[in-house]
């Protein structure tokens, strides 16, 4: 069902302070530096931050599964007691992505490529 998590968003409301703290953390410039997100390239991994994410609904950082068929995979972890708290979103160049919640609360991203 899953490649493995991928990319982990943390939802700011500062990209510029996000950059900075981050940046020194990381020790290099991100591969997107856009008004609508930050993001950074750490191995096979992919450290983001969206400014939008508080008011999406995101209450902390939300590590996102890929996986080949985003629909399937919500079928399935419907199935299994989860719940969307995002519906699937074209993020850009066919991405999509979705965020689901387990029984717990916790979330779950789902991450399609194109």
């Amino acid at each position: 069902m899953t490649q493995g998590i991928s990319v982990t968003i943390f939802p700011v409301k500062d990209l510029a302070r996000a950059k900075a703290t981050y940046g020194r953390l990381v020790g290099a410039e991100p591969y997107v530096d856009a008004p609508y997100y930050l993001g950074y390239r750490v191995g096979d991994h992919e450290i983001g931050f969206n400014p939008h994410g508080h008011a999406e609904g995101m209450t902390g950082p939300v590590g996102y599964f890929e996986v080949a068929d985003i629909t399937a995979s919500i079928g399935e972890l419907l199935a299994a007691g989860a719940v969307v708290q995002q519906d699937p979103t074209d993020v850009g160049g066919g991405k999509l992505v979705a965020r689901l919640a387990d029984a717990d609360g916790n979330p779950i991203g789902l991450m399609q490529q194109p």
